[in-house]
């Protein structure tokens, strides 16, 4: 049978060459006055004059990898091509992603602002850009550049057809700076898929095999036995045989890096093209990516200046330097390299080329619903040290996602986490049920962040480091104005009510920031064991407020009758998070209640808003057994989508599949290896 299934950033893009124009009916107008003409660059009247002396700029990008490479002292990595790239860049020993996933990170690396300042930082979001907010490359674009991009957009927001469109002159599996006009400069974009998660744990062994192992010779295979494994994974040949494919993956990827820069030698352009290498976040493998430790976040990073260009280097060729960088700075440092004005709304600090000698003291992580995983988090990271706030403690770092759990570690890693005993402290750290609440970390004695220092008595040094990441958090959530606090219908419904863009929003009315100030201030309750505090907030005005004072209940009070009994009196709430979220509680802990919260759920299955609808999915998901009658309607849900194009469908139908296979109810396979149909369009918002 043919089976069409939705492409996302997580499973996605599967079949190559491919090419991500999305979102066709998204909103693509700009404010009056925003389409801009020219910059401080070239005009068109001095191009080949002006434009022919500016530097190219080339990107290669690659997906979901770990700095696995032996430049970066990964003794195992097969990586002769950027090994010898690395001895002639500056190697960023402190370069992160803005999240530990692909599309909210690429929603800021291509406008230069935090995902969580513009509502993009949910995957997939359907949110609209601030007014005034375009693509950068449109500013190359505008000053003389060629601009291309091979192949990758994934830009989370309604707004993505018009970036593509402003950004690119060529966005495609062929787009390549060799198709630009003569004597152009170009800004290019590769983006290589060999070591995406798909690839490296998902696809069926054979697939793997057949697509990216067959590329390499015997002597080239890793060698299960001899992997390196950190210690939160068990030494298992399951787990082996899953880090050997990894590296197998990340040997081809190398081997396609060293074909683009042979083009780029060949076509005599090396000598004036500045060179970025880095990855999008870490890797596909367990407790890598989607979370914020540094082995979802931290990502490698060189870029190349060749000898007419030095000067605007801050080091010579093969210097290691640990200045902190994150994605938010990619933008206005490219702008910066190219003698282009960085635009007043960019958060980014460029690091390299003229007045670039500022330095960020701190970089800021955000993570929040990846497909149909709903979660909050939020890092503050500098050179040394790695706090981490998680606002949704009772949900496991290994919860659950559909997509994931098609690998076999995965599988094992759960399978092990439910034996008594199964795996090690470090293990169940990531597998167990429950995660802290907070989470602070000694990246230098540490670097695998398995030691959370809060567990135990704290040196003088660590406290005054936590005071210090501690107060960075609050500090820079607040300027940022991180909009994440808002639930998903929470903000769309006051986005719809506006018709401005969440930023927008807040920077107009003063009443929406109060109320993102209250509901942050509720959430940092979670975790506290305040019990009366977050009684009183129950009764708040606020719906936001309410929403995070029963997560907090939840998180610390699963079990007390009496807040069970609080929680069935919003299960009519005007506020459908609110009521959502006190009946995903109560179906899970509360016989007394169950019967009630399951009619809440079901009734929300086939709400117009899709994120609504997957938010009751979800929690039946959970609920598991629990909700064994809402069977049919869940087997409904799952046959109007499991076969449906779009995220929203794919999203349902993987929530509504995890439980009807709990269930042992008849499901069909997924399939996401080259082999299969793939159908995508962007979710927009009602």
């Amino acid at each position: 049978m043919k089976i069409t299934q939705a492409i996302l950033c997580c499973c996605l893009p599967l079949i190559l060459p491919y090419t991500s124009l999305w979102a066709q009916d998204s909103q693509n107008e700009l404010s009056d006055g925003v389409r801009e003409t020219a910059l401080l660059g070239c005009d068109t009247a001095t191009l080949r004059t002006d434009c022919s002396s500016q530097p190219n700029i080339l990107w290669i990008t690659v997906e979901d990898m770990s700095p696995t490479l032996g430049c970066y002292d990964d003794e195992f990595a097969h990586t002769p091509n950027l090994d010898a790239l690395a001895e002639q860049s500056i190697v960023y020993t402190n370069a992160f992603a803005v999240s530990p996933v692909c599309s909210p990170s690429r929603s800021t690396l291509i406008t230069g602002m935090y995902n969580s300042t513009m509502g993009t930082q949910q995957m997939r979001s359907a949110n609209r850009l601030p007014a005034g907010i375009v693509g950068f490359p449109s500013r190359l674009r505008n000053a003389g550049y060629f601009t291309t991009n091979n192949v990758k957009t994934d830009y989370n927001c309604s707004d993505a057809a018009r970036l593509i469109e402003e950004s690119w002159d060529a966005s495609s599996a062929t787009a390549h700076w060799r198709n630009r006009p003569p004597e152009k400069p170009f800004f290019a974009v590769f983006n290589d898929m060999t070591t995406h998660q798909s690839r490296t744990m998902v696809w069926p062994y054979a697939a793997f095999q057949q697509h990216i192992q067959s590329q390499l010779s015997v002597q080239q295979i890793s060698n299960p036995a001899d992997v390196p494994l950190p210690a939160y994974y068990p030494d298992i040949p399951p787990v082996r045989r899953t880090v050997a494919r990894y590296y197998d993956c990340v040997t081809v990827m190398d081997r396609n890096v060293g074909k683009i820069l042979e083009q780029l030698e060949s076509d005599g352009l090396a000598d004036n093209t500045i060179v970025f290498f880095y990855s999008d976040h870490g890797s596909g493998l367990p407790r890598h990516k989607r979370l914020l430790f540094d082995s979802g976040m931290r990502v490698a990073l060189m870029v190349r200046f060749p000898d007419k260009l030095r000067h605007l280097a801050p080091a010579a060729p093969g210097t290691t330097t640990d200045r902190p960088v994150s994605f938010v700075d990619f933008a206005p440092t490219v702008l910066n390299l190219c003698g282009q004005q960085i635009p007043d709304y960019m958060q980014g600090i460029p690091f390299l080329g003229p007045n670039s000698s500022s330095e960020r003291a701190f970089v800021y992580g955000t993570r929040d619903r990846v497909d149909e995983a709903f979660e909050l988090s939020r890092s503050v990271r500098d050179k040394r040290f790695l706090y981490i706030r998680n606002y949704m403690p009772h949900l496991s770092c290994n919860q659950p996602s559909a997509f994931s759990d098609l690998g076999i570690i995965r599988q094992e890693i759960t399978r092990l986490a439910d034996m008594r005993p199964g795996l090690t402290a470090p293990q169940m750290a990531y597998a167990g049920p429950r995660k802290p609440t907070e989470e602070f970390y000694d990246c230098a004695a540490d670097p695998e962040n398995i030691t959370n220092l809060l567990a135990a008595p704290m040196s003088p040094q660590h406290q005054q480091a936590l005071h210090r990441l501690r107060g960075a958090y609050l500090k820079l959530r607040s300027e940022h104005r991180d909009v994440a606090a808002f639930p998903e219908s929470m903000m769309f419904e006051k986005v719809r009510a506006t018709g401005l863009p969440v930023h927008d929003l807040l920077l107009r009315d003063a009443d929406t920031t109060r109320q993102l100030e209250a509901a942050w201030a509720a959430a940092d309750l979670v975790g506290t064991k305040n019990r009366d505090r977050l009684r009183d907030l129950l009764n708040s005005t606020n719906d936001a407020v309410r929403y995070w004072a029963l997560i907090g209940m939840r998180a610390d009070f699963a079990t007390d009758p009496e807040l069970h009994r609080l929680a069935a009196s919003v299960l009519q709430d005007p506020a459908v998070d609110v009521r959502l979220e006190a009946a995903s509680w109560l179906a899970e802990f509360s016989p007394s209640y169950r019967q009630s919260a399951l009619e809440t759920l079901a009734s929300h299955l086939d709400h117009e808003h899709w994120w609504t609808a997957l938010r009751a999915c979800r929690a039946i998901e959970l609920a598991g057994h629990h909700a064994a009658s809402l069977l049919p309607q869940m087997q409904r849900l799952y046959s109007e989508h499991r076969q449906q194009p779009g995220d929203q469908s794919l999203f349902l139908a993987f929530s509504a599949g995890a439980f009807l296979q709990k269930l042992k109810a008849d499901t069909i396979p997924w399939d996401f290896t080259p082999e299969a149909t793939a159908t995508f369009t962007t979710p927009v918002p009602q």
